[in-house]
């Protein structure tokens, strides 16, 4: 399963998301791969900074923007 995964490294914490707080949402850069370049927004779980690297399963599908009220 790992080899399938897509390296993209975190460039913004924006702020956190989930019922409880939970996850953050970051926007990351596909490292490799046919959407190599392309700047996405992605919900994580867990410590996240920016610099970090993540695996993604897939690359296409991004998160909703947090809106504020």
């Amino acid at each position: 399963m790992a080899d399938t995964a897509t390296p993209a490294e975190v460039l913004e914490v924006i702020g956190s998301t989930g019922m409880h707080g939970e996850a953050m949402q970051v926007k990351c850069r596909i490292l490799e791969g046919p959407n190599k370049g392309r700047i996405i927004t992605r919900n994580t779980v867990g410590p996240i900074r920016e610099g970090d690297v993540l695996m993604l399963l897939e690359t296409e599908r991004e998160a909703k923007k947090l809106t504020k009220r």
